[in-house]
């Protein structure tokens, strides 16, 4: 296996072990701008790292043991200390590497600081292939569950027909398709995960009926048009990571009178009242009023740091009973919709509040419905069904507002997309008897995961 990295001299010392385990590394040297190669090879006790350059020179040799100095720096990245020598290497990702081969030799190699994540797919995919989160997916019972009886349910919309699984994952979909009775199943995935789905397949002897396309959903050419497509692209508040906009361009494939599972969905919303969590959220920040720290005040950025955190979704689980209205929702049709309708996905409200008290924010879910020829089957976030790895999200208000039973509170949620393969939330709310007026923007590409969560519902899906 080979991999990509850059290496930088650095003085600093730190760290702890298991670090650099990849057998042929190849590593771009910062300080001298020239390509360097290294060699890890087995010892019987430990390894010999050997660095060299572009010339197959040796620039110096170490031994990587258990014993050294190492840790991990971010995702990507671990920081090595030989004696008074600290290397900071950052391994790349296979997209990354043919990239750089794409490049003037001239051309300079980016620092790790240089470096953006935002628009890194691959870094998503590498995440996304891991097998413990495919797992936790797997286990996800409402989730699986759903998908399976949605599609066996169905059973006369896959008998026979072609079926086309979006951003297939470990396979599980076209798995269900499979059993469903479909003749021909092209399951799309460009990342790494393909190639375990590739053996799953073969091993479970459906190669002549599940063929695996590894490849991105707008550069694979589909063999045939399809019956069926079936994915699962919902993230956080059904849109965030924006897989929907490859499910929708599926639809160029999708023969006329064709289905889509899922078909539709719903994004709920309602006021909420949680004085604790408002508090607990905002005591976040308390760190940053101190004035005495190590001899820094650093109370100038506590009103900053309350900021940030506000802009912090909140990922987690509620009793129903702290909803002061009955939700409004907005309908999208994946059947008619298009890409460009969820660049800016509005949502116009006014409730009519069952109860006196302090409005903290707004609470979000989805439902989606998978409408077959025989049954409408439903998945549903709710905080009134049993929890799913979606839980709900919370998004509060800057300031609270203080509205009496059978007043009415009116405003808009606006999701407008942005570079980060998400959406920033732009909240406005009014209690139109008394003019009072509150809102925020939130970045749902970075919520908060609250901790009594399960590790399912912790996983950071990063983009």
């Amino acid at each position: 296996m080979k991999t990509c990295a850059l290496v930088v001299f650095l003085k600093e010392e730190h760290i702890q072990a298991e670090a650099i385990r990849e057998q042929h590394v190849h590593v771009f040297r910062q300080k001298a701008e020239q390509e360097l190669t290294v060699f890890l090879t087995k010892g019987l006790e430990a390894q010999q790292l050997t660095v060299q350059d572009a010339n197959r020179a040796s620039v110096f040799q170490f031994t990587v043991c258990e014993d050294m100095d190492c840790c991990q720096v971010g995702g990507q990245s671990f920081l090595v200390t030989i004696g008074k020598l600290s290397l900071l290497l950052q391994f790349k990702t296979r997209g990354d590497e043919d990239a750089e081969r794409g490049q003037a030799a001239s051309r300079r190699h980016p620092t790790v600081f240089e470096t953006r994540t935002e628009n890194a797919p691959t870094q998503c995919y590498q995440f996304h292939s891991c097998l413990s989160l495919q797992q936790s997916l797997l286990q996800d019972y409402l989730r699986t569950a759903t998908y399976q009886r949605a599609i066996l349910a169905n059973d006369a919309d896959f008998r026979d027909k072609v079926v086309l699984d979006v951003c297939c994952g470990s396979g599980i979909l076209s798995f269900f398709a499979a059993q469903a009775g479909a003749s021909k199943v092209y399951a799309v995935d460009s990342s790494p995960m393909a190639k375990y789905t590739k053996i799953l397949v073969q091993s479970n002897h459906l190669s002549e009926r599940i063929r695996v396309l590894d490849r991105e959903v707008r550069q694979v050419n589909c063999p045939d048009m399809v019956d069926v497509i079936v994915s699962e692209p919902m993230g956080y508040m059904l849109l965030n990571e924006r897989l929907m906009g490859n499910f929708l361009y599926a639809r160029k494939w999708l023969k006329p009178n064709g289905l889509m599972f899922p078909s539709y969905g719903d994004i709920h919303l309602a006021p909420f009242t949680d004085e604790q969590l408002y508090f607990e959220h905002y005591a976040q920040a308390s760190f940053w009023q101190q004035r005495s720290f190590y001899g820094v005040s650093l109370s100038a950025l506590h009103s900053a740091a309350v900021d940030e955190f506000f802009r912090q979704p909140i990922v987690d689980t509620f009793d129903v009973h702290i909803l002061m209205a009955r939700s409004v929702k907005h309908c999208i049709n994946f059947m008619e919709a298009k890409e460009e309708d969820l660049h800016r996905v509005e949502i116009p409200f006014v409730f009519t509040l069952l109860q006196s008290g302090l409005v903290h924010g707004f609470a979000f879910w989805f439902d989606v419905a998978y409408r077959g020829s025989k049954s409408t089957v439903w998945l549903s976030t709710a905080p009134t069904e049993p929890l799913t790895r979606w839980a709900q999200i919370r998004c509060l208000l800057q300031t609270p507002l203080f509205a009496k039973l059978g007043q009415t509170l009116s405003g808009t949620v606006l999701l407008a997309a942005n570079k980060k393969q998400s959406y920033d939330i732009h909240i406005t709310a009014t209690v139109d008897q008394s003019g009072f007026r509150s809102g925020n923007i939130l970045d749902l590409k970075n919520p908060f995961f609250r901790s009594f969560l399960s590790p399912v519902l912790n996983v950071r899906i990063l983009n």
